[in-house]
């Protein structure tokens, strides 16, 4: 999330989805960590193919105004500057959330978090509730200018990450396996970040 280049962002984000199959699918011998595993890997995939989809949108739509249409602060000056549309923008900005919604845990893509405690207790602590889940929200931050544009794109991200910080708060309520009520209480934290995102665009 901190590369310089879209194409290079993608590679690493893809990179961390498939560090967290393998370790949640530690003990393979397992059916129940290795159907985790599979099911983690399959529903980010479904948020990454909107964040590929959002990267090819804007490389095609910015590559007339500019000579790197795949760096991430001459993106940033397209979409201040007015010369993206808010239309482009906001079809880019939800393109890009459905990556933050898969790696984040997001709702409706939240259901892997909760089954990925199968793995390691160390590595469902470092990966799936401080590392790779803050990622998602830290995207969203990144692409913040070209959000800021679209009213329907900060609507969204609000909405989401509102309705996901309770929902998940209340599904923590009812849950018996503790490493499982942590994941859930990391899904609503991150729903709260989520929101303010959205939020701050009452600033502008």
């Amino acid at each position: 999330v901190l590369a310089d280049n879209l194409v290079q962002l993608y590679v690493f984000w893809e990179l961390v989805g498939l560090c967290s199959y393998l370790l949640i699918g530690f003990w393979f011998h397992r059916p129940s960590a290795a159907a985790a595993a599979k099911k983690a890997f399959l529903v980010t995939r479904l948020g990454d193919f909107g964040f590929l989809a959002a990267i090819l949108f804007l490389y095609f739509k910015a590559a007339p105004y500019t000579a790197n249409p795949l760096d991430i602060s001459e993106l940033h000056n397209l979409a201040i500057g007015g010369i993206l549309g808010v239309t482009t923008l906001t079809w880019a900005a939800i393109g890009i959330f459905a990556g933050a919604v898969g790696k984040s845990a997001q709702f409706p893509l939240h259901v892997w978090l909760p089954d990925a405690m199968e793995g390691p207790t160390p590595v469902s602590a470092l990966i799936h509730s401080s590392t790779m889940v803050t990622a998602g929200v830290f995207l969203v931050a990144r692409f913040f200018p070209l959000f800021s544009v679209s009213e329907t794109a900060m609507i969204l991200v609000a909405a989401i990450g509102g309705f996901t910080a309770i929902f998940a708060a209340s599904m923590a309520l009812v849950a018996n396996d503790i490493k499982r009520v942590l994941a859930y209480c990391t899904i609503s934290q991150l729903g709260y970040m989520m929101l303010g995102l959205g939020a701050a665009g009452l600033l502008l």
